[in-house]
């Protein structure tokens, strides 16, 4: 099948310019040994001098000027258009034309064949209709093929299908947008030639960076897969946890992918992607869930640990045999964080902000763990569900105060301003946060300052992803492994690293 690559093989790295600060010269030379080409969104940035370019950078150069039908962000009249494209031909390797509308006698004149680059960017639909929109494209004699479905009612998955049926080494096709994102980086495994990323930091249109197409996904390198894994959330483009993971299979030498799903249903994903396992040869083994979606993880789950069913949710479903299987690592996690801090919670009186999964889980892991828990959230209707699901008590944030308790634990995903005020909790009081930043967060910051023992949304995660990658893969992650690359990144890449609920 198409994903079937020998371990040597490669994907050439496109670095694409789309702002004024990449075609500085530092810039331009620190890319020259990653990427293999350079495009230049000629929308965005004009035409720059491409012997100025070609001084700085070794590779091959892409001229793309992008209409607003296609995702651009100028207006050009045609016969500019033309003059432009031509043009560019005289000094660029490659020249994008937009189907069908380039598609001119005098710029196909201008634009000779090994210098084409054909696009297509519009409505997703099945498999076999983007196969036709690619059999009226391949009409016209070019170097390369692109195709960019909006994710839509195949919801993403017609374009990495219909790579692996294709078997062309002259087509890239993947899903635009942010929902597009696990497309854009699986598609060289399926027999896209080229993966293009940012210069600078990921995009609100789903491109990701350079920087993370060689750190999260390990490439160029394109070694055999038989099995993906991922991280399904509303916007998990950005999360550490594919670094994470796809890292340690790499050093173990597992044959997968962890991929990050972005996706409103849980349920719809695992339906959408179940054709790559039938018709790609790669099966989706699991996932990591994060909020909102840890309730329907649960549900559609076909077995599930005593702690999810518990607290009525779970942040991990995997499967080896066809069955799904629950589980919460959020106990681990905040239990394990504890415990390294030096910090018991027997005895103490620990308020849990936040009722969702994560907030529900780990309240009753600190009752179980001999801590006396009140529940505390900013939705009464919220906090009183939970309530009755754990059989603990519950405060509405508007009434709590942080006075008589000795461990806070923040478990929502908000990061930009504390949940509560940390300058009137008691001498000594412990707080610990699920969620991360980019840096340590107000919260922390606040506690800190305070001289409080504060137990960072890091430490948890550190915890979390080494349970969460032995139920996935019934493989321990390397030691070491985690720990190293979340302090890079908290160093050296925080640029990666939003604000993200475990």
């Amino acid at each position: 099948m198409a994903h079937m690559r020998p371990g040597g093989r490669r994907a050439e790295l496109v670095a694409v310019l789309s702002s004024p600060d990449d075609l500085g010269s530092d810039r331009l030379s620190g890319i020259d040994p990653i990427a293999d080409g350079l495009e230049v969104r000629a929308d965005l940035l004009g035409d720059p001098d491409p012997h100025r370019l070609r001084r700085h950078f070794t590779g091959s150069l892409t001229y793309c000027l992008r209409t607003r039908r296609h995702g651009g962000r100028q207006h050009v009249r045609t016969a500019e258009r033309s003059v432009r494209l031509v043009r560019a031909a005289g000094s660029y390797d490659l020249v994008d034309l937009e189907w069908p509308h380039d598609l001119t006698p005098d710029v196909l004149a201008g634009v000779p064949p090994e210098q084409r680059r054909i696009s297509w960017h519009g409505p997703e639909t099945d498999p076999d209709g983007l196969r036709r929109v690619f059999g009226s494209m391949a009409q016209v004699p070019a170097a390369l093929y692109l195709l960019e479905p909006a994710p839509g009612r195949a919801a993403g998955v017609s374009a990495p299908l219909m790579l692996s049926a294709l078997g062309r080494s002259d087509v890239t096709a993947f899903g635009s947008g942010p929902a597009g994102i696990w497309t854009r980086v699986l598609a060289p495994w399926l027999g896209a030639p080229v993966m293009f990323g940012r210069v600078g930091e990921s995009g609100p249109a789903g491109m990701p960076s350079l920087r993370q197409l060689v750190m999260d996904y390990g490439l160029p390198a394109l070694p055999e897969l038989d099995c993906l894994y991922g991280i399904a959330g509303v916007s998990p483009g950005r999360s550490l946890s594919p670094r994470l993971h796809n890292t340690a299979l790499r050093k173990l030498g597992l044959r997968a992918l962890y991929l990050p799903f972005p996706t409103d249903s849980v349920p719809r994903l695992l339906r959408t992607t179940q054709a790559l396992g039938v018709r790609a040869g790669l099966p989706l083994r699991g996932l990591t869930v994060i909020a909102p979606h840890k309730e329907d993880a649960l549900a559609l789950a076909d077995e599930a640990s005593p702690a999810a069913h518990e607290a009525g949710a779970a942040n991990v479903l995997y499967t080896a045999d066809g069955r799904w299987r629950a589980d919460t690592t959020d106990i681990a996690g905040v239990l394990g964080a504890l415990a390294a801090a030096g910090l018991d919670p027997a005895g103490r009186s620990a308020a849990v902000v936040g009722c969702g999964g994560a907030g529900r889980a780990v309240a009753l892991a600190l009752r179980q763990a001999g801590a006396r828990v009140t529940l505390v959230n900013r939705s009464p209707d919220r906090g009183l569900r939970a309530a009755r699901m754990t059989g603990l008590s519950f405060v509405p944030l508007s009434r709590f105060s942080v006075r008589g308790h000795s461990l806070l634990v923040h478990a929502t995903p908000l990061a930009d301003h504390p949940p509560f005020p940390v300058a009137a909790a008691d001498p000594g009081t412990a707080v610990l946060e699920l969620v991360y930043g980019e840096k340590p967060t107000e919260l922390m910051a606040a506690a800190r300052a305070r001289g409080l023992p504060a137990i960072d949304g890091r430490e948890v995660l550190l915890i979390e992803v080494h349970e969460q990658f032995r139920l996935l893969t019934g493989y321990e992650m390397p030691a070491g492994t985690a720990r190293t690359l979340i302090r890079a990144a908290s160093g050296h890449d925080s640029t990666l690293c939003p604000a993200e609920p475990i």
